[in-house]
């Protein structure tokens, strides 16, 4: 028996002009593009009824896509988290995002049981100015999650020996996650964070070409792009349900982010009741809420804030005052912005001042926050 099928072309075969516009449409169009990403194209934008596995094999046939290298040794997967804004990861890629342009970090915060991204924005350099950004962006919209994953950045942690995380020693960010009881997870390894690094490796292939595609050219229209356009879509694609219901992220209402999501250090107060900070001096105003000894070196001790956006100069203003005694017991403020800026002062140490200032100031202390929104 013979098959009468033999040497005929199939009915389901792509007519030879609609493979060869599929070819045109890559190389003129969307060169650079995945396979996969190319086909959602086609399907939206140029009414293509083929099938993923066809135009994989057409366009490596054609030579216009390599074949994918060949996967490694298994590896076993870790669980994700049965319920959202369990764990948290964030971490920033640095590529050349906008065609043509200098490399910039995209700093992404993801979930670890959806993979859903909740904030993604590009910035110059990732650091401790970007973290507050994505952190309050996170925090004001859905609340407080249970940890956060991290790798060991200096903006991070302290890590006075190589490859330890220095806990007893806080960096603007673990301060501020202490505050708030977030618990603050270290990664020793990029595997370790293999659920961020797969969708920066996903955000790489297809972002950059929807960029390119829409036609931005500058930081802000990107950052818009993303936010307004990418990120629902990426979201709609990748994101998959969660093993549990309900949800663990904690609601913070009547909680200023700004007062914590900040940096903060303590100065002392000199004899003319300024404060140095870099080449800046702020004049503390007199008030009732704050007492100062008159002697240079006197036993008490003031904490006190200075708000001072974008540092302009603005008068400092004092916020409690305590007394270093052993005779009296210290009890907070009643106001929850005066409770926080009271616990500053004495959670957090002053650090040792050489011995040649300490004879030129009046040993009082002030704890100075420099607001990065």
């Amino acid at each position: 028996m013979v098959d009468q099928r033999l040497g005929k072309a199939s009915g389901k075969r792509v007519p030879l002009d609609r493979a060869e516009e599929v070819e045109r449409l890559y190389r003129e169009r969307y060169q650079g593009f995945t396979g996969k990403h190319f086909q959602e194209h086609l399907v939206k934008d140029h009414g293509f009824g083929w099938g993923y596995t066809w135009l994989k094999l057409h366009l490596q046939w054609k030579g216009v896509v390599a074949k994918a290298p060949r996967k490694g040794a298994h590896r076993r997967k870790r669980e994700r988290r049965a319920l959202p804004r369990m764990m948290l990861h964030q971490d920033g890629s640095r590529h050349a995002w906008l065609e043509g342009q200098p490399a910039l970090d995209l700093i992404v915060t993801l979930d670890d049981a959806t993979g859903a991204i909740y904030s993604a924005f590009l910035v110059e350099e990732e650091g401790t100015t970007s973290t507050f950004r994505a952190l309050k962006e996170v925090f004001s919209q859905h609340g407080l999650p249970m940890s956060l994953y991290t790798d060991r950045g200096a903006h991070y942690f302290f890590t006075a020996k190589a490859g330890e995380i220095d806990r007893g020693h806080l960096a603007q960010v673990g301060r501020a996650f202490q505050q708030l009881g977030v618990e603050h997870i270290g990664a020793y390894s990029p595997q370790a964070r293999g659920r961020s690094e797969r969708a920066f490796h996903t955000l790489q292939d297809r972002l950059v070409n929807d960029i390119r595609l829409a036609g931005v050219t500058t930081v802000a229209a990107a950052n818009a792009f993303i936010r307004e356009t990418d990120l629902p879509a990426h979201n709609r694609l990748f994101a998959v349900e969660p093993a549990g219901e309900g949800s663990t992220f904690t609601p913070i209402p009547g909680v200023d982010l700004d007062e914590i999501l900040c940096v903060q250090e303590e100065r002392q107060v000199g004899n003319d009741n300024c404060v140095s900070y870099r080449t800046l001096k702020l004049q503390i105003p007199q008030t009732p809420m704050r007492r100062i000894s008159s002697r240079p070196r006197s036993a008490s001790t003031s904490t006190s804030t200075a708000r001072t956006p974008s540092f302009t100069g603005r008068d400092a203003s004092a916020a409690t005052t305590r007394k270093d005694s052993s005779s009296r017991s210290f009890a907070p403020p009643e106001s929850a912005r005066r409770r926080d800026l009271w616990t500053c002062g004495r959670r957090f140490a002053p650090p040792t001042c050489p011995q040649e200032n300490r004879t030129r100031r009046s040993g009082h202390l002030m704890c100075y926050q420099n607001w990065t929104t």
